[in-house]
């Protein structure tokens, strides 16, 4: 089997030393960003007041910072070719990571000019390596992507949902950093099917610093990703994506669509179910998937365990969603009808499962969507 062929040829990178140092760097500046707190914790505190939060003690909010820091200690070990595909991600990532690490700071940064600065992220990270999407497998839209500033405007959409999608999953200790995690590794995994072993490395180093701060943010909850470091992985895992469909025709692009299914469907639900109860599109909400899992099971299964546990347990088995997307993947990555195919069938299975939390039975996803509006189910959810 490929997948298991794979693994073993990841094993064997010669980046594993890199990725090391970029875990190791990570994981310590982590640590340092927690028991410094009392130093900056008057700017960088994120309290428990909020529709949306799930945590109960004021605890920093900015785990990009360590993790972008992580990176540049990984480039002073890399191989050139390493260096060469880091770079532009860490300096067209810029945008995302200022304006989201200025959210974190300051609570004044809008989420418009959030958005506009990952899309700028996107038009960077063009501008500096030529690459844009100009191929999505669908007859009609590639002919209009061949006109590069529609590719150009196009990339950046795609990077701006993604790290979008990216900061709404980022809610419960550990959830975003394995949903990620398991998505580059499945990225990684996908490079080394099509012999790039330098695209594998980049994304092998990037879930590596993540993991580093993921060993701090999970279970105890001492340090958040913050809206920095939400954006800013956001915007990495999109661009890998967008060199892996550009250095290899053989790549569906559905194929890293669906190993972003569960952030990208989930955006993508949270706008629907905003218009459906009339709400503005960027409203903070507790009908999130992970907000309601916990809710509905993690809360019943758990009930003896503190908050901090339920929260974590939480993150761990919603974030772990996303590896059935990863080796679905790994088998389909080379036919656009198959990735399409377990891309509708993964994202029909999300609205099923919300579907049966919001109704407490199953019932058809067209069924929620569709036939019986889920405007009636939501509107009586707080």
């Amino acid at each position: 089997m490929n997948l298991f062929q794979n693994l073993s040829d990841l094993t064997q990178l010669s980046s594993l030393n890199a990725a090391l140092w970029g875990f190791l760097a990570t994981f310590a500046l982590c640590i340092f960003t927690v028991v410094t707190k009392g130093w900056h914790g008057k700017f960088t505190m994120d309290t428990a007041i909020g529709i949306q939060k799930a945590h109960t003690d004021p605890t920093p909010r900015i785990g990009g910072i360590p993790i972008v820091l992580g990176l540049f200690v990984v480039l002073s070990q890399a191989s050139a070719d390493i260096r060469d595909l880091l770079t532009p991600v860490l300096l067209a990532g810029l945008p995302a990571f200022m304006f989201g690490t200025a959210e974190d700071l300051t609570n004044k940064v809008g989420v418009l000019p959030r958005l506009m600065a990952t899309m700028l992220s996107g038009v960077l990270a063009w501008w500096i390596t030529g690459y844009s999407l100009t191929r999505v497998d669908l007859w009609g839209f590639d002919t209009a992507l061949q006109w590069l500033p529609f590719s150009v405007l196009f990339t950046a959409f795609a990077v701006g949902g993604v790290a979008n999608a990216i900061n709404i999953i980022d809610g419960f200790n550990g959830l975003a950093s394995t949903s990620v995690t398991l998505a580059f590794l499945g990225f990684a995994l996908i490079s080394v099917g099509v012999g790039d072993t330098s695209l594998a490395s980049l994304a092998l180093v990037l879930a590596a610093v993540v993991w580093g701060f993921f060993w701090v943010n999970w279970p105890l909850g001492k340090l958040f990703l913050g809206d920095g470091g939400s954006y800013f992985l956001g915007f990495a895992l999109a661009w890998v994506a967008v060199l892996m469909v550009q250095l290899h025709p053989e790549i569906s692009p559905f194929a890293p669509l669906l190993v972003c299914v569960h952030p990208v469907t989930e955006v993508l639900f949270s706008i629907y179910r905003r218009r459906m109860r009339r709400e503005h599109p960027g409203m903070p909400d507790r009908l999130h998937f992970h907000s309601l899992f916990q809710r509905r099971y993690v809360a019943r299964w758990f009930s003896s365990w503190s908050g901090t546990a339920q929260n974590s347990i939480t993150g761990l088995l919603v974030g772990f969603m996303t590896l059935t997307a990863v080796l679905l993947a790994q088998l389909v990555y080379t036919s656009a009808l198959l990735s399409l195919f377990a891309l509708f069938g993964l994202s029909l299975g999300y609205v099923s499962l919300y579907a049966r939390m919001v109704r407490h039975r199953w019932c058809s996803p067209f069924n929620f969507l569709f036939v019986q509006p889920a405007s009636t189910s939501l509107g009586r959810l707080q």
